[in-house]
C-alpha cells in the first residue's frame, strides 16, 4: 500500500539523512522524498512516499517521530488532504496535436522553439502519471524531471507550526 508521511525536521546537516536512512534500514524503496525550508528558517518540511504493509510502516513511522531532528510527523494517508507534484517536460512534436493536448489537460508551456517545447503540469501522482502517458501519444519525450510529492491535511493541522 501506498503511504504518504509528512514530518517537520530541524534545518540542520544531517537530519534528512538520518530519517531516510531508518526508512532504508528496514528495507524500504521510498518512491518520492520532497523537502523545503517552511517559513521558519530552522525547520524544514519533508514528504515522503513509501510502499508497504500498514503495520511496519506504522512501526517506523514511530521510530522516525522519536529521532532528535524530528519536529512532528503524521501520516496523511488515510486522511483529508491535498497533494501536487510538478512535472516539467522537454518534448519534441511537429503539428497540432501537442497544442491541442496541452490546452485539453490543463498543462502550461514554459518554452517553444521550432519543433521542441518545455511544459510544466502539476497534479497529483496520479494524474502526472496520465498526462505523461497521455503526452507519449502525441510527442517525443526528450527529457523530464518530477518534483517528488508535497501535501498538507486538509481541515486540521496535521504537522504543522504556528503561524510567524
Amino acid at each position: 500500500m501506498r503511504h504518504l508521511i509528512s514530518m517537520l525536521l530541524q534545518n540542520e546537516a544531517g537530519a534528512l539523512a538520518r530519517v531516510a536512512g531508518l526508512f532504508a534500514s528496514r528495507g524500504y524503496n521510498i518512491e518520492s522524498l520532497t523537502v523545503a525550508a517552511t517559513h521558519d528558517e530552522d525547520v524544514s518540511r519533508l514528504t515522503l512516499v513509501v510502499f508497504g504493509d500498514d503495520i511496519t510502516v506504522d512501526q517506523v513511522v514511530k521510530q522516525t517521530a522519536k529521532l532528535v531532528d524530528v519536529i512532528d510527523i503524521a501520516e496523511l494517508t488515510r486522511r483529508d488532504h491535498l497533494e501536487r507534484e510538478l512535472s516539467v517536460v522537454r518534448v519534441e512534436s511537429v503539428g497540432e496535436a501537442l497544442a491541442t493536448y496541452v490546452a485539453k489537460s490543463g498543462a502550461r508551456v514554459l518554452q517553444r522553439e521550432g519543433d521542441m517545447a518545455i511544459l510544466e503540469y502539476t497534479g497529483r501522482t496520479d494524474e502526472v502519471d496520465g498526462f505523461i502517458g497521455g503526452l507519449r501519444g502525441v510527442a517525443r519525450i526528450t527529457d523530464h524531471a518530477r518534483s517528488g510529492v508535497a501535501a498538507v491535511e486538509r481541515t486540521a493541522v496535521a504537522v504543522g507550526l504556528s503561524p510567524a
